[in-house]
């Protein structure tokens, strides 16, 4: 099992759940974020005085997959969250050794 991270801007997360529903990925956990890539934010201006954004709001969307998966869901997230531009986000892959539902006891691939 592999646990996928994905770091993606807040407006393509509808896309990405989409994306992921279609797959017949089911349980999600969604963070909204913020964090700071090699961009190290942007400058705004607000009544006309300049002002640095170091963090940028972002979302985090995390789901646990069986091994056979993980390249079906990393090309759904990356095809959703595109949009060529600087910021697109990252996915962030880790090896889960056990899963266990709280509510039946249940164990490995069957309890996600």
């Amino acid at each position: 099992m592999t646990k996928v991270e994905a770091i993606i801007r807040p407006g393509k997360l509808d896309d990405v759940k989409n994306a992921l529903d279609e797959l017949g990925v089911k349980g999600l956990t969604v963070v909204n974020v913020q964090g700071a890539g090699k961009q190290r934010g942007r400058t705004q201006f607000y009544r006309g005085q300049e002002y640095v954004v170091n963090l940028l709001d972002k979302t985090k969307i995390e789901t646990v997959v069986s091994d056979d998966m993980v390249e079906p869901v990393i090309q759904a997230i990356t095809k959703a969250a595109f949009t060529g531009e600087i910021g697109d986000g990252k996915i962030f892959l880790s090896k889960v050794d056990d899963v266990i539902r709280i509510r039946t006891g249940e164990r490995g691939e069957a309890a996600i």
